[in-house]
């Protein structure tokens, strides 16, 4: 009864762990590409191939649904594997999907005409190839009207959290949010737009100013994947523990997450 969650590196534990805490009867499968993150700086064709081995690795561990907790991966690749990639016995759901909801005040399934939402300017931080794909952009505006969207790709603070370096970290969030200020100066609303952020949302919401509602992932993703294995019950794989594998070193993984995690944490090769 498995459920898969893929990341490029240690950004996705933090969709992991609310899932957990959200569905404690659920067993997972979580697969960190540590060996090729981050995916923020690589190609769609690399980001797609990359991801699709992942998540047959993951159908091999019993996963018929599987969670890619990759912002990238989500605005890269995701479509192109429903289109033509994923068989019907499977699922692979993207992170994009509840923010917009959150954001937007509507089910993913109302196709109702775009309308006006609250959030009138809206600074998304994302990775840089987040940025590039326009994926939350093109969602967006099939629901809402009159949104204006300034994006900032954040290039370092992925490669910082993965090493432990949360000073730096610190200083590239407030140096990426600085840069969004300039390009606009009073956003209403901030996405988060890569799973490693949640971390640093404290960061995020000191450099914005208390007035801006800051929408972060994890808890809005396992909220949605409750709702969705409740309507969709024959979607739990037939894997019944908990795993975490990488294909990065397992010992430096397992500390790095251990710490990302604040507990024992132990990864094995994929």
């Amino acid at each position: 009864m498995a459920v898969g969650v893929f990341d490029s590196g240690l950004g996705g534990l933090t969709v992991l762990d609310a899932a957990m805490k959200r569905l404690p009867d659920v067993p997972f499968v979580y697969f960190g590409d540590n060996a090729h993150a981050p995916y923020g700086v690589r190609d769609a064709d690399d980001i797609y191939n990359l991801t699709t081995s992942a998540v047959e690795r993951m159908w091999d561990e019993g996963c018929n649904l599987v969670i890619l907790a990759c912002n990238t991966a989500s605005a890269a690749a995701l479509r192109r594997m429903q289109e033509s990639w994923i068989p019907r016995d499977k699922r692979v759901l993207g992170v994009f999907v509840p923010l917009i909801e959150a954001l937007t005040e509507r089910q993913w399934g109302d196709n109702s005409p775009p309308r006006e939402v609250a959030a009138k300017h809206v600074a998304l931080f994302a990775t840089p190839a987040t940025v590039a794909s326009r994926a939350f952009q093109r969602e967006l505006a099939f629901r809402a009207i009159g949104v204006d969207v300034e994006a900032q790709a954040c290039g370092g603070v992925v490669d910082a959290i993965e090493e432990g370096d949360m000073i730096l970290a610190d200083a590239l969030v407030r140096s990426h949010v600085d840069a969004l200020k300039r390009k606009m100066p009073t956003p209403d609303a901030a996405i988060l737009g890569c799973t490693h952020y949640p971390i640093m949302e404290e960061a995020f919401q000191e450099a914005l100013g208390s007035d801006v509602k800051v929408f972060s992932q994890a808890n809005l993703v396992a909220a949605s994947l409750a709702d969705y294995l409740d309507r969709h019950p024959a979607m739990r794989g037939e894997g019944e523990e908990t795993k975490f594998l990488t294909t990065g070193d397992p010992d430096k993984v397992s500390r790095g997450a251990t710490q990302f995690l604040r507990r024992k944490v132990e990864f094995i090769k994929a």
